[in-house]
């Protein structure tokens, strides 16, 4: 016999949003199954059944912004820590970019919900994701996420002469962190001193981790791509909203 799943993790599974707006939705009987309106929550579902929203809910999405942020050193992404400013302080209509061509006009209800979609270390520059999207946001840090990020990262080796190519292989595949063997990653040199790292996870500092294994030590670490979208001419300390034309 087919296994009842909640309502909220159904619909997340089918890409209609992520469980905190289901749970949002469902509160406000914007959901239907089998066309019967179903508005508390943790109601259960068959897999089979069919899942709709009204269009509500859709317009609301519709609404939800992603911005893209140049991170530099010495923010945080996520919550404020240790005396030390979130990237979301970034986001005010001084520091947009000038050449930010989307019609969306600022307003500060933008910041409500908006939350980092995955994780930059405060001494790392780059490319950083803030979105309301529940649907962006699993699709770039759930647990089944393929979505590869590109950083280049400047480097110092700490013995005598250059990293051996077996090291290098290493970097691309096999190394552990915490116990776990890492994905297969593709690791190149740009330069002399610096390497182009493409992983497809996000592990706690985990290129800087990755290069300590090695003998290789970090001098400088930036995030230019995550998916399709790329950091391109974004100045550092700005920001920009995605396009409606950009996907991950």
């Amino acid at each position: 016999m087919t296994e009842l799943v909640r309502l909220s993790k159904r619909m997340s599974e089918l890409g209609l949003c992520s469980r905190r707006e289901a749970d949002e939705w469902i509160a406000r009987g914007w959901v239907r199954v089998d066309g019967k309106v179903i508005s508390e929550l943790g109601s259960k579902v068959l897999p089979h059944q069919q899942v709709t929203v009204e269009r509500q809910a859709a317009a609301e999405q519709s609404k939800r912004v992603t911005v893209l942020i140049n991170k530099p050193v010495g923010y945080v992404s996520g919550q404020a820590e240790d005396g030390y400013t979130p990237a979301i302080a970034l986001v005010k209509p001084e520091n947009r970019w000038a050449e930010d061509d989307v019609d969306t006009q600022f307003h500060p209800t933008q910041l409500r919900s908006l939350v980092p979609a995955g994780r930059l270390d405060i001494d790392s520059v780059g490319l950083l994701v803030l979105t309301q999207d529940g649907r962006i946001a699993k699709h770039l840090i759930g647990e089944t996420t393929v979505v590869e990020k590109e950083y280049l990262v400047r480097v110092e080796y700490s013995k005598s002469g250059r990293l051996p190519e077996a090291d290098l292989r290493r970097l691309n595949h096999g190394l552990s962190l915490d116990g776990k063997k890492l994905l297969p990653a593709k690791v190149t040199w740009q330069n002399e001193d610096q390497l182009k790292f493409i992983l497809r996870e996000g592990k706690k500092r985990q290129i800087r981790r990755m290069c300590d294994m090695v003998g290789l030590k970090v001098l400088g670490l930036k995030r230019v791509r995550i998916g399709k979208v790329k950091l391109g001419n974004l100045p550092e300390g700005q920001w920009r909203y995605l396009r409606e034309d950009e996907q991950f």
